[in-house]
């Protein structure tokens, strides 16, 4: 602390700031009637990449915001792998994310909220950490965790209250 204020390396302020445009996403996807779930990705501290999940909209299961922004991504870079790529979701990937996140072989993968019943980045699997696998990717979770969850707490809430009435 330093004159009363917290000093944050510099990484973190990017890291935080990056995680912000995800949320951006998330309140898109809200607004749009889909779980609210936002992704980006970033190339040379460069989003190359922002989706929000669009499986009502597409009638798909699989388009997730962490598969519509490897997409983009993909096609940005014109590679099928996104070594030096880092991924910014405001939720822990399901099991599909992560084994996406690994065949693209992302570099890293920050998350902000947990997801204790479906997350497949450490909560009820590690895909991205299993070392059976021909590809590892560094993880971290809880990057604006609070922010993340409240975003998808809302919109549940939302739901329940309109179920009911």
């Amino acid at each position: 602390m330093q004159g009363g204020f917290i000093v944050y390396p510099m990484e973190m302020i990017l890291h935080e700031a990056m995680m912000r445009e995800a949320i951006k996403q998330a309140v898109k996807a809200s607004a749009h009637d889909e779980v609210p779930v936002g992704a980006i990705i970033v190339h040379d501290r460069q989003v190359i990449a922002r989706a929000h999940d669009q499986v009502e909209l597409l009638h798909d299961p699989t388009a997730h915001a962490e598969m519509i922004a490897i997409t983009q991504a993909s096609n940005f870079l014109a590679s099928k792998w996104l070594h030096d790529c880092v991924m910014y979701v405001t939720i822990e990937p399901c099991s599909m994310c992560a084994g996406a996140i690994v065949l693209a072989r992302l570099k890293k993968v920050f998350y902000g909220a947990a997801a204790p019943k479906t997350g497949a980045c450490g909560s009820v699997l590690n895909i991205p950490g299993n070392k059976t696998l021909n590809h590892q990717v560094e993880i971290e979770g809880g990057l604006l965790a609070e922010e993340c969850g409240a975003v998808l707490s809302e919109f549940f809430r939302i739901k329940r209250q309109r179920s009911k009435a």
